[in-house]
């Protein structure tokens, strides 16, 4: 207990990355403890609550029916609160530093990677998993990380500084839909539990969504050198995000294994960029851009 892969203590990485929306941990918890306590209420004051349920439903089988109902619900929705949170707590730290272990395994080569971007970099944790490997493999390459809030870059370097990466480690404020580089930059781009936030404005299940989400891999395709390697680990529309990719014509596209993320669906989806070739007839040149 207190492990997560990779041999790192869950209250280790809590203590460097914080929390992003403690909010609603905050939330699951209240609303746990109050499920919990009106549960007990129901255990102890039965009897008081069955005569209550008796002015509603004039039959006492009922009544006592109604009562044990209630009570049953209550106590089911203090456990699926309490897993909940458990679950929204571990997605936040230990599992995102798993995944950020499996997604830097995912590239099998760093020793030759001279830039990587992280897009929607967040707290670091995938960033300086990136930074880490390229310290290891003795590479003198750098990563960028890669969001919209210049308040949240100033965070990630504290982070990278405190890992000891801060030399690998580079942090630029942008937006994820038009990134600020050129064509066949990075030789490896990643984004972890981003993509999906993308759009959010217009809700989640919307076109105009949609289209903002395969805009952005439309442009992490752009800046990816060919050849170069790309991951991404995000909820929910990862079919779409197949979708999108093999409409690029990406290679090697790989989707792992299901990873129940904050109480929803997750997965991680690698793919390569083809190398470039001359055209020949009947060929035209694919536009990453959406």
């Amino acid at each position: 207990m207190g492990k997560s892969n990779g041999s790192r203590d869950w209250t280790q990485i809590y203590a460097i990355y914080g929390m992003d929306q403690w909010q609603t941990l905050v939330f699951l918890l209240c609303h746990a403890l109050f499920f919990s306590l009106l549960s007990f209420v129901f255990l102890f004051y039965f009897d008081p609550i069955f005569h209550f349920f008796q002015t509603f439903f004039p039959s006492p089988s009922a009544a006592r029916f109604a009562a044990g109902f209630s009570g049953a619900v209550t106590s089911i929705s203090a456990v699926c609160l309490f897993f909940a949170a458990a679950n929204f707590f571990y997605s936040a730290g230990p599992l995102h530093y798993e995944m950020a272990q499996r997604m830097v395994g995912s590239v099998y080569d760093w020793s030759t990677v001279k830039l990587a971007l992280d897009i929607g970099c967040g707290r670091g944790i995938l960033l300086n998993s990136v930074a880490t490997q390229l310290k290891k493999t003795g590479s003198s390459g750098r990563v960028v990380g890669l969001d919209r809030s210049k308040r949240t870059t100033l965070s990630t370097l504290r982070t990278a500084n405190i890992e000891g990466v801060g030399e690998y480690v580079t942090c630029k404020e942008g937006d994820v839909r038009s990134l600020p580089f050129e064509d066949n930059y990075f030789d490896v781009v990643v984004s972890a539990l981003f993509i999906h936030t993308v759009g959010k404005e217009y809700g989640h299940r919307t076109v105009e969504a949609a289209a903002e989400r395969v805009r952005v891999l439309g442009e992490m395709v752009r800046v990816l050198k060919a050849g170069g390697v790309g991951v991404v680990w995000d909820v929910i529309h990862v079919p779409e995000y197949v979708r999108r990719l093999q409409e690029l014509k990406m290679e090697d596209i790989r989707v792992s294994e299901r990873v129940t993320a904050f109480m929803v669906s997750s997965h991680m989806v690698s793919f390569r960029k083809p190398n470039q070739h001359i055209l020949g007839p009947g060929e035209v040149r694919l536009d990453w851009r959406c």
